[in-house]
């Protein structure tokens, strides 16, 4: 065997134990967090950068949303303090939405790691914390002002000491002071096992820096993506989505342009920021604006730097994707989570028939509380997941968050933390869109409370009730989402804005998630998937495939969990 050859197993080695360190540090904070959010449902992130800034891994555990947007979050740290003028034991920190991961509820912590006196690298992780103040969960804020606590790009711990100071501000602010703590901590407990990882990798390879290694794992990434794109024809494809909003839908446009190896995205067309809100600010529209486009054209290509490099996204400022400070953005992953559909529909006029019917998209954020006035106080959060698109080979997930990838809180979690029972969680019948290729199905989830008191839930992040994903050559659109409050009499009453949903004494919250499309015309789907539905009960066959109203499920005495 060569010596290059040899050289180039050693690189692809050390490569690869890298991505393992991150992933190493994610399970770490998977393992450590306070937050239901981020322990249970893996809202978060880690990652590697090199001392540029310049991200050379991700974790597999995570979100896009979170690593894409600290691709670039890290390079903010570097502006406000240097790395000269860090020492080892220093950690930063920062929530800002516009230089973060585009809300307040998601705290970045960037850790230096030094070997021998001497900065080699940095690790990042962010995660998502219940509550920074404010008004909480919910898309009712004028402004980012009214949405929580602010923290800028501080050092949290000097050269290894604990600055108090900036937790307290953070605690005096959460409704959950405890939770809060706990969930920074854990990132810089996190970051320090990547570090201690990193250093001993670095040592085993007799390696004083990882300069080589960066360029070798940027220059191959952003080559295989070039390669990827390339085979795709030039062209420009043109795609728009209307959704729910919050005060009136909004229009998403974007057109695509590729030429040669290069991708480019803009958002020209799409609706002005609203004043609630579900803005999405530019580093989170970016983020998952590539996501989608990288899942088609090079989804082996390992996620960093050099693969993102390929792709620009262009959009108006002041456009609901590129708010401006203080837009409100609490609810940002409306938006955003959204994106990825709409660059499915411009690369379907590309792809001929390679290409998924749209998903539900955004996922519902369940942000259930109580104050002190009207009984015993608490206040949690649980997710509610729809199903997604059904692909060209094959059906859609069902209660699976694409794009952004989180899992669901366990039922007996949000019990334990609070009064809330959850009466009923299923699968929802007939909720897929039909098609050769039938669409995910989504599910009903009933939720009151032990001791018959009444609770609040936000409907920030309900969309796609108005407009349910769409089916894909030929096929169908999932079931739209619905929301409704159950009275103790026994009465089911409607709730069909955003506003902060109040569920009476003795009342119950019944949603149902939107389903995804289908793909490919009903009628071609095989009659042996059809009878399978059919006695998984994920059909009824007397229900016609046109109507996409969602049957009744389980009566609300049943439990089934």
């Amino acid at each position: 065997m060569s010596t290059q050859m040899l050289h180039a197993i050693r690189t692809q080695v050390m490569w690869n134990r890298l991505i393992s360190v991150v992933e190493e540090q994610a399970q770490a904070l998977l393992r450590t967090a306070f937050g239901s959010v981020a322990r249970e449902a893996g809202d978060l992130s880690a990652g590697v950068y090199d001392t540029q800034g310049r991200m050379l891994a991700q974790a597999v555990t995570g979100t896009p949303g979170h690593v894409n947007t600290m691709a670039v979050a890290v390079a903010h740290f570097l502006q406000r303090f240097p790395l000269e003028s860090l020492t080892a034991g220093d950690v930063l920190v920062t929530n800002d939405p516009w230089m973060g991961t585009g809300h307040l509820f998601d705290f970045v912590v960037v850790t230096p790691v030094f070997m021998d006196q001497r900065p080699v690298a940095l690790f990042a992780s962010t995660c998502h914390t219940i509550d920074v103040g404010g008004r909480g969960f919910t898309a009712d804020a004028a402004s980012v002002f009214e949405e929580g606590t602010c923290i800028p790009h501080l050092k949290l711990v000097r050269a290894g000491t604990l600055n108090e100071d900036v937790l307290a501000i953070i605690q005096a602010n959460s409704r959950n002071p405890i939770e809060a703590r706990g969930d920074i901590l854990s990132l810089v407990s996190s970051n320090e096992v990547g570090s201690r990882r990193l250093i001993e990798m670095m040592r085993e390879f007799k390696l004083a820096h990882l300069d080589a290694l960066a360029e070798h794992i940027l220059d191959q990434s952003a080559s295989a993506t070039r390669e990827a794109i390339a085979r795709l024809p030039d062209g420009q494809w043109r795609s728009d989505m209307t959704i729910d909003g919050y005060e009136h839908p909004v229009t998403l446009v974007a057109t695509l342009r590729k030429q040669g190896e290069r991708i480019q995205v803009d958002y020209d067309g799409t609706c002005a920021a609203s004043r609630m809100g579900i803005n999405s600010p530019k580093c989170y529209s970016d983020a998952y604006s590539v996501f989608g486009l990288k899942c088609l054209i090079a989804p082996e290509v390992p996620n960093n730097a050099g693969s993102l490099a390929p792709f620009e996204v262009f959009a108006p400022e002041g456009s609901i994707v590129h708010p401006q400070r203080p837009s409100p953005v609490t609810a940002r992953h409306v938006i955003g989570q959204m994106l990825p559909d709409l660059m499915f529909g411009c690369l379907a006029q590309a792809l001929n028939g390679q290409v998924p019917a749209e998903s539900a998209g955004s996922i519902w954020v369940l942000a259930m509380s109580r104050d002190a006035a009207q009984g015993p106080a608490f206040n949690v959060m649980s997710v509610g997941l729809g199903g997604t698109g059904a692909r060209p080979t094959k059906d859609g997930l069902s209660t699976t968050a694409f794009p952004s990838g989180v899992g669901g809180i366990p039922v007996e979690i949000t019990e334990a933390q609070s009064p809330l029972v959850f009466w009923e969680k299923a699968y929802l019948q007939n909720s897929g869109g039909a098609g050769q290729w039938r669409g995910g199905l989504s599910q009903r989830i009933v939720i009151g409370t032990r001791d018959a008191l009444g609770f609040e839930c936000s409907a920030a992040t309900f969309d796609r009730r108005a407009h349910p994903a769409r089916g894909r050559n030929g096929g169908l659109p999932g079931a739209p989402g619905r929301v409704e409050i159950l009275s103790a009499s026994g009465d089911l009453h409607p709730h069909e804005d955003k506003s902060t949903i109040h569920i009476p004494d003795r009342g119950r919250l019944c949603i149902e998630l939107p389903g995804g499309g289908g793909f490919g015309p009903p009628e071609k789907r095989p009659a042996a998937l059809q009878a399978q539905d059919e006695i998984n009960q994920y059909v009824r066959s007397d229900q016609a495939p046109q109507d996409l109203s969602p049957l009744p499920s389980t009566p609300l005495t049943r439990r089934s969990l």
